[in-house]
């Protein structure tokens, strides 16, 4: 069992913003920052994860392609989608 870790408050947007589009049932402040998105953890399946996409895109301006190698490892919890976001939005 983890130990949950707090949101910073990127991730706390971040986290509503997930809650919003997929209409989840589970409030923004439970999901926890280190947990997986896809599969285990908030158990979110490849159509999410493009919803998310979206979502993420018309927001912050950040395009993240179907088609991105690295998609695994952007989308393997909130902390690291949060992380790839800003990093993105700076360059």
């Amino acid at each position: 069992m983890s130990v949950q870790t707090s949101q910073s408050p990127q991730e706390a947007q971040l986290a509503e913003l997930i809650v919003k589009t997929l209409n989840l049932d589970i409030g923004a402040a439970d999901i926890d920052p280190e947990a997986a998105l896809y599969g285990e953890g908030l158990a979110l399946d490849s159509i999410d994860i493009l919803e998310i996409a979206l979502a993420v895109s018309q927001t912050y301006g950040v395009k993240l392609r179907a088609d991105d190698e690295n998609n695994t490892a952007i989308f393997v919890s909130l902390r690291r989608l949060n992380h790839e976001i800003q990093t993105r939005r700076i360059q």
